[in-house]
C-alpha cells in the first residue's frame, strides 16, 4: 500500500509512538488533577512535560497558556465560541477548512455576528492588505488557516498578525496544516489563538490536539464540568484548567509527546524538504500527462506546504481515487472538507485528487503513483 494522505492524517506513526499509546493505559491510568497519589502525579507530570514540548514547538513563553483539545476542529470551536458569543465582526479568508469556517457561519446566520470572507487568489493565497481593508471598529477576530489542505497555499501570518496587534484584534490561526512541517513562533508571528492537530504532520494519534491563549486574551469555555476548583459554581479562571473541562485523553496525550520527540529529532526542515521534494517530483511527472491541470502554478515561488491537487479533464476525482485505491494508493478525492477553497480555485463542480507524502513515502512510491495515474487515465477514457 501507498498511502499519499497525510494532510488527513499521517500513516504510518513512528514505532515509538504506536508503543506508547499501548502502555499508556497501564503507565498513565491516572485521571491528572483528581488525587494526590502517586500515580496521578506521574501522569500529570507526563501532561505537562507534553505542554512544554508544545510551547518550545510554538514559541510560546507559559506553557500552562496550551489546553488540551480532542482535535483542531475542537481547538477552532473553542476559541470561537469563546471569543465571540458576545458578538462582534470577524475576518476570514476563502481559504478555510470548515473546521473554522462552520462555527463562523453558525454565528453569522444567526445574526450573532458579522463576517467578512477576504477572497484568496485564484492560486489560494490571501494579500495582507486585503485583511488590513475589512477590519472594521467592531472586528473582535481575524481567523486564518496558516496553509491550505486543498493546495497548499501558505498565508503571509506574519504580516497579518503585525496587523492584527496594530488593530488590537485577537489573531486565530488554524495550524492543524503547518505544525510539524513550517516554523511556528506565536510571539514573533503576532498570534493569540493557535489551534493544533496531533494526528497531521505532528505524528500523533487521532483524537488529541491543543489550543494555545495568549497572555491577556480570556475566552468563554465552550464546555463547562468536572476538574479543579470543584468548589466553584465556574469553571475556574486560571488556565489550562479554565478551558480543560472533564477528564483529558492521557494515553493521547502521551503518544503526542513521543511523537513530538521524533519531530524535534528529525526536525521539522527536514520533514519539510523531504515532503515537498516527493510533491515537486509528483508534479513534474504528472504535468506531462495528457488532460492533467494541478492546483500549481509551473513557476510558483510562493510558500507552500507539500499538498498537490489535481484536476483530470472527463474523469471525476472520484473515479480517479477509486481507480488509485485498485493499484493499493490512497489519495483523497472531493472536497476535503474545504469547499470554499474549491470554489476559490475553481474545482468546486466535483472537488480534486489530492495528493500529500509524509516521512514516510519514497520517491519510488511517487514513481509508481505517476505511472498509475497515466495507466488510469488511458483506461477510464478508452
Amino acid at each position: 500500500m501507498i498511502y499519499l494522505d497525510n494532510a488527513a492524517g499521517s500513516y504510518p506513526k513512528p514505532r515509538q509512538v504506536s508503543a506508547t499509546l499501548a502502555r499508556a493505559l497501564e503507565e498513565y491510568g491516572a485521571n491528572p488533577g483528581r488525587g494526590g497519589y502517586a500515580l496521578v502525579r506521574k501522569t500529570e507530570a507526563m501532561c505537562e512535560e507534553v505542554r512544554h514540548q508544545l510551547a518550545r514547538l510554538i514559541g510560546a513563553d507559559d506553557a500552562q497558556r496550551i489546553v488540551f483539545t480532542a482535535g483542531a476542529t475542537a481547538s477552532l470551536n473553542m476559541a470561537v465560541w469563546g471569543l465571540l458569543q458576545g458578538g462582534g465582526h470577524a475576518i476570514c479568508s476563502s481559504m478555510e477548512h470548515n473546521a473554522l469556517f462552520r462555527p463562523l457561519a453558525v454565528l453569522a446566520d444567526a445574526g450573532r455576528i458579522s463576517l467578512s470572507v477576504v477572497d484568496a487568489d485564484a492560486w489560494g493565497y490571501v494579500q495582507a492588505a486585503d485583511i488590513a481593508a475589512a477590519l472594521r471598529p467592531s472586528t473582535r477576530l481575524i481567523a486564518l488557516s496558516h496553509a491550505s489542505n486543498v493546495c497548499g497555499s501558505v498565508q503571509p501570518i506574519a504580516e497579518v498578525g503585525q496587523i492584527a496587534r496594530q488593530a488590537d484584534v485577537p489573531f486565530l490561526v488554524d495550524a492543524a496544516q503547518s505544525a510539524g512541517l513550517l516554523p511556528l513562533d506565536v510571539q514573533d508571528m503576532g498570534i493569540s489563538l493557535l489551534a493544533l492537530a496531533g494526528h497531521k504532520a505532528l505524528y500523533g494519534p487521532a483524537g488529541i490536539g491543543a489550543l494555545y491563549v495568549a497572555e491577556g486574551l480570556e475566552l468563554t469555555p465552550l464546555i463547562s464540568g468536572g476538574g479543579a476548583a470543584s468548589e466553584l459554581r465556574h469553571q475556574p479562571e486560571y488556565y489550562p484548567q479554565r478551558l480543560e473541562a472533564g477528564s483529558i485523553n492521557t494515553s493521547g496525550i502521551a503518544a503526542w509527546g513521543e511523537a513530538l520527540h521524533v519531530v524535534e529529532k528529525i526536525g521539522v526542515e527536514q520533514l519539510y524538504r523531504h515532503a515537498s521534494m516527493l510533491v515537486a517530483r509528483l508534479a513534474a511527472q504528472l504535468r506531462c500527462l495528457p488532460g492533467v491541470h494541478l492546483h500549481l502554478r509551473a513557476d510558483e515561488q510562493r510558500p507552500r506546504v507539500p499538498v498537490l491537487s489535481a484536476t483530470i479533464d472527463g474523469i471525476t476525482a472520484n473515479q480517479a481515487a477509486e481507480a488509485l485505491d485498485r493499484r493499493g494508493i490512497c489519495v483523497r478525492a472531493g472536497y476535503q472538507c474545504a469547499p470554499l477553497a474549491h470554489r476559490t480555485l475553481g474545482s468546486y463542480e466535483e472537488g480534486s485528487l489530492r495528493f500529500s507524502p509524509g516521512w514516510y513515502n519514497t520517491a519510488v512510491d511517487i514513481d509508481f503513483t505517476a505511472q498509475a495515474v497515466a495507466e488510469l487515465i488511458a483506461e477510464l477514457r478508452a
